[in-house]
């Protein structure tokens, strides 16, 4: 909860009893939610909070680094609050996403074409197949 103070503060954000939650309930999850998977969780404490509420305050973290964009792949994006490195394994028929560490990944090399053409800022890699559930189901 310090990061949200501290990030807040230098945004110039209000802590809110909403933003508070949004935070706390994303930093406990660990399956990557969608904007409604907090929702869902959030609207048995706040009855009247909105979906668009949410939905906002996780994009406004997402820009102000509480959090990670997992892009959808054509479904809803999906919030990692992990902000250390590591790569994903995503499931391409249930859409489980698993964090997983490897050193090699965190060092690899931006080839030199793409160096001078693009400023990488974060690389991670992920890595697409079946799930243990999904593979023997």
């Amino acid at each position: 909860m310090e990061r949200l103070h501290r990030r807040s503060r230098e945004h110039g954000l209000k802590i809110t009893p909403q933003r508070t939650l949004i935070c706390q309930v994303l930093l406990k999850a660990k399956d990557h939610p969608t904007a409604d998977d907090i929702y869902q969780r959030i609207v048995r404490k706040i009855p009247n909070i909105s979906f668009d509420t949410v939905n906002r305050t996780l994009i406004t973290f997402s820009k102000i680094g509480l959090t990670n964009v997992v892009e959808g792949y054509g479904q809803a994006k999906r919030y990692d609050p992990d902000l250390d490195v590591h790569h994903h394994l995503r499931c391409i028929q249930c859409g489980l996403i698993i964090d997983f560490h490897h050193k090699e990944y965190d060092n690899l090399a931006v080839p030199e074409d793409i160096d001078t053409q693009f400023t990488v800022t974060r690389k991670k890699v992920v890595l697409e197949g079946l799930c243990g559930k999904c593979r023997s189901g």
